[in-house]
């Protein structure tokens, strides 16, 4: 009977936004995406090539198209177009083929800068305000109305996801799946393109990862690497690994995707939970919580500590230069940086160890077990050395991927193709069976990413989550929230709210030039443009609310430990404690270290 409450009081909540009329603000936002922005390419195809987007050939379409989508993205110099590679406007979803590049690029280089200058203004140029919703013919009235629609569906399914996971309404799969059903129905996605959307890099990494710690598990290799990081420990206590944990993950972050470190801790931290259990205490859900969150927590925390500890860094850093020339170096990002990430690693073990209460408190005899069921193994097994040189082969692909990796294949197959090609190394080599992953996968888990990425997907491409943020923003405004603090605050607080129902990446890519943009606009001294750059990229790492903010939560979750409530038992405190140590940084310690940097 409760959980048929909870059900109908998210259905409830879904249904009231989706029927209730849309603001103005985003009729107003619907009719920028659509005919305005129409009317934008038009003015410029005319400005560029002396006629209208229809009447120009499919090369000339194509570097209007760039040029549009580079200034609306806040690049608005020629020298800013000039650094943006296929590479880079591949990440930006413009995909260009090689001839396609060379004939934009020829067309950027050959304008005279001033030309060039007046062309991204006039890209950038808001055509909404022109537009009269009344004089529009039935076609553009219509375009406007479905692109409002799309938008109220995306803001709609965020209170869906939110309260599902929040209230625990119903089976997190079933979530996914209803996620998927709704873009259909709601004719958001057709139904050709739904599968395609389910199935991105990133759920490939997830369902891989699980894969991968399965055979970790079965050949024993996990316990062999787990007796090796904690035998270290000088005080084996519940406490004393939790710490522990902290300080091996969370630098580690720094250099390491946390995609990566969630899966290689998930098996270690399963292990030394189940070794921890006697008679007398044949489980201790609080224990196996303790080691699940801090894994997920040492990762997220980490990841701003130095540009390559996630791609919303390198995405803040590209638009701080392009947009408005302000270069930070990596290691001038880790001097604004680290002390952050130490700060909160002394605050996560704080709060940890408060949180959670396990009986078992004294993890000697779990390292004891260890030893004594290496001890039974004897020497390594070949298929354990098999298992752990496929292991690191995969963990080098995935540090590599974007570099000599790129380089040896001539293109990135992508973090999530490397784990499931991993897998399937285990598969037919004999290490395991499919019935293995069958039964070891949490495969509920990987379709809740899935339907995670899916939905993250529909808030950007919809332009509900530019309107949801642009919300906050004047929301903020009406408070009388003003000068420094306020704007760091407020742009902070729209980053971090956002990247808990999406993935960080997407939300500096889609918040970050409305936030540097906020900056740019206050005044308050040039300081406070990389400033902004910087909060918004800590901002985005503050996933600690809920399963589908980040892989690592996902990937602990599978564990079958968790409950969705119990992310929220260290996340709201670590979630509270970290922005009020952002709005310190951006308002004390940042400005100060800029001015000896």
């Amino acid at each position: 009977m409760k959980k048929l409450i909870l059900l109908l009081v998210v259905a409830f909540a879904f249904l009231i936004v989706l029927l209730l009329p849309a603001p103005k603000s985003m009729q107003r936002l619907a009719a920028e995406i659509t005919v305005g922005r129409e009317m934008g390419r038009d003015s410029l195809a005319y400005a560029m090539f002396g006629q209208d987007s229809q009447h120009i050939s499919r090369l000339q379409s194509t570097i209007v198209h760039v040029m549009e989508r580079s200034a609306r993205s806040g690049f608005v110099t020629q020298k800013a177009l000039l650094r943006r590679n296929r590479e880079t406007l591949a990440a930006a979803r413009i995909t260009l083929t090689a001839e396609e590049y060379a004939a934009y690029r020829t067309f950027v280089e050959d304008m005279r800068p001033q030309t060039c200058d007046s062309l991204l203004d006039l890209a950038s140029r808001d055509f909404a305000q022109e537009v009269n919703p009344d004089a529009l013919n039935p076609m553009g009235k219509k375009e406007v109305a479905a692109a409002t629609w799309h938008m109220k569906v995306g803001v709609a399914l965020t209170c869906f996801v939110v309260l599902s996971f929040v209230l625990d309404a119903m089976p997190f799969p079933a979530v996914a799946f209803i996620i998927g059903l709704v873009l259909v129905f709601t004719g958001v996605v057709h139904r050709e393109e739904v599968a395609g959307l389910f199935w991105s890099d990133a759920s490939w990494f997830i369902m891989g990862s699980l894969m991968l710690a399965a055979a970790m598990i079965k050949t024993g290799l996990d316990k062999r690497i787990s007796l090796g990081i904690f035998s270290w420990i000088p005080v084996p206590s519940a406490r004393g690994v939790a710490g522990w944990l902290i300080l091996v993950i969370s630098p580690a972050a720094m250099f390491l995707s946390g995609h990566v470190l969630a899966a290689v801790f998930l098996p270690i931290g399963m292990i030394l939970y189940q070794n921890s259990l006697t008679e007398k205490n044949p489980e201790d859900p609080e224990l196996a919580k303790m080691l699940m969150i801090t894994i997920a927590m040492a990762c997220n925390i980490g990841g701003f500590g130095a540009p390559s500890g996630g791609a919303r860094n390198i995405i803040i850093m590209n638009y701080l230069e392009d947009m408005y020339g302000y270069t930070i170096g990596y290691g001038q990002w880790m001097v604004y940086a680290v002390p952050f990430v130490i700060i909160m690693m002394v605050f996560l073990w704080l709060l940890v160890s408060f949180a959670f209460k396990p009986r078992v408190r004294d993890l000697r005899p779990a390292l004891t077990i260890l030893q004594k069921d290496i001890h039974r193994m004897g020497r390594w097994t070949r298929r354990q050395v098999f298992t752990l040189a496929v292991f690191i082969a995969v963990v080098v692909a995935w540090i590599t991927e974007k570099t000599y990796l790129h380089d040896l294949l001539g293109f990135s197959p992508g973090i999530g193709v490397i784990a499931v090609a991993g897998a399937m190394v285990y598969l037919v080599g004999g290490i395991v069976t499919w019935k293995d992953y069958q039964e070891k996968v949490d495969w509920g888990v990987v379709w809740l990413y899935a339907g995670a990425i899916i939905f993250g997907r529909v808030l950007d491409r919809s332009g509900a989550a530019h309107w949801m943020a642009n919300s906050l923003i004047h929301a903020m405004a009406a408070t009388g929230v003003a000068g420094k603090l306020g704007v760091i605050g407020s742009g902070s607080l729209i980053t971090s709210l956002l990247t808990n129902v999406l993935a960080a990446g997407p939300t500096a890519a889609a918040v970050g030039p409305v936030t540097i943009k906020m900056a740019a606009l206050a005044k308050s001294g040039t300081m406070l443009i990389p400033i902004m750059g910087l909060a918004t990229a800590c901002a985005s790492s503050f996933a600690f609310l809920l399963i589908i903010g980040t892989p690592p939560n996902a990937i602990v979750y599978s564990s079958g430990y968790l409950r969705p409530r119990d992310f929220l038992r260290v996340g709201l405190a670590s979630f509270v404690i970290a922005f009020a140590l952002l709005l310190f940084f951006g308002n004390f310690y940042w400005p100060m270290i800029g001015s000896f940097l």
